[in-house]
């Protein structure tokens, strides 16, 4: 149930956030069952304060995600007690012109967090380079990227386009990046392909499969065909030489699963209504 109440740090607020992760933890679990796989629910609390990660933590729940690389930034230092912590970076940094020295330095500045497990919405290979130059020499292990394709065709979303055929994607954007990641990027992992649905298909996912969900499914298949075809990249990609899907949130998340997504992304069926900035 998502909260309309304040976000101050009372017993009842408390009370009502766990239920909701408790809830959200219930319908996870059904909606996996049939999965060969064990999903990540990477709990978005986007604008809420710190005190909701650290009780939802505090409960067991590992993965947190934020849209705002100021917020996962701060969070992270306030937060930095909890060893086991994981964080997805899902937001997008938009160029801006005469900002982009400074864009840069959030960039740089996300990479210093040292428990950022992902970063779910790469598109491009000028990004690409950014993280992997910016990344500490003491980060032990590479960070993945999940490269964010649009799947929809909505003009206001961000993303790559999506691919049905090796043909296309030969060519194509998302396919170079890929390659890129794994040929020039010994910092990053290419780990997988996220995608944000349309409202439309969020909406019809309980009554057909979901449109979107397919799309990212063919393209992850396509993707997978040739990159297994280079012998060079083994091993270098993915997770067990699959791809991860990131696609569900708190509207379709469970379709998500149903489709077979590796990871889903709630913040409102959890934390409530995001506060407006």
């Amino acid at each position: 149930m998502a909260s309309t109440t304040s976000d101050k740090a009372t017993p009842e607020r408390r009370a009502e956030l766990l239920q909701n992760l408790a809830e959200t933890k219930n319908c996870f679990a059904q909606a996996s069952k049939s999965l060969s796989h064990a999903p990540t629910l990477v709990a978005v609390s986007k604008t809420k304060p710190a005190w909701m990660t650290r009780a939802c933590y505090e409960e067991g729940q590992r993965d947190f995600g934020e849209n705002s690389d100021i917020d996962l930034v701060n969070k992270a230092k306030k937060l930095a007690d909890l060893d086991s912590l994981r964080w997805h970076f899902i937001g997008v940094m938009k160029k801006t012109e005469g900002d982009d020295l400074r864009r840069q330095a959030r960039m740089r500045e996300l990479t210093t967090v040292s428990n950022l497990h992902a970063i779910q919405s790469l598109t491009s290979i000028e990004d690409a380079n950014i993280y992997n130059n910016a990344i500490p020499a003491g980060r032990k292990i590479p960070l993945n990227m999940l490269l964010q394709v649009n799947t929809s065709g909505e003009v206001q979303k961000s993303g790559l386009q999506y691919v049905v055929t090796e043909t296309e994607a030969a060519d194509s954007p998302l396919f170079k990046l890929a390659c890129h990641i794994i040929e020039h990027c010994p910092k990053l992992h290419f780990q997988g392909l996220m995608t944000i649905g349309s409202q439309t298909e969020s909406l019809a996912s309980s009554e057909r499969p979901n449109q979107d969900f397919e799309t990212l499914k063919k393209t992850r298949d396509v993707l997978e065909g040739m990159l297994r075809g280079n012998p060079a990249f083994n091993e270098r990609w993915g997770d067990n030489g699959k791809l991860l899907l990131s696609m569900g949130m708190t509207a379709d998340f469970e379709a998500g699963l149903r489709a077979g997504s590796h990871i889903v992304r709630v913040g409102t069926g959890i934390f409530g209504a995001r506060r407006m900035k």
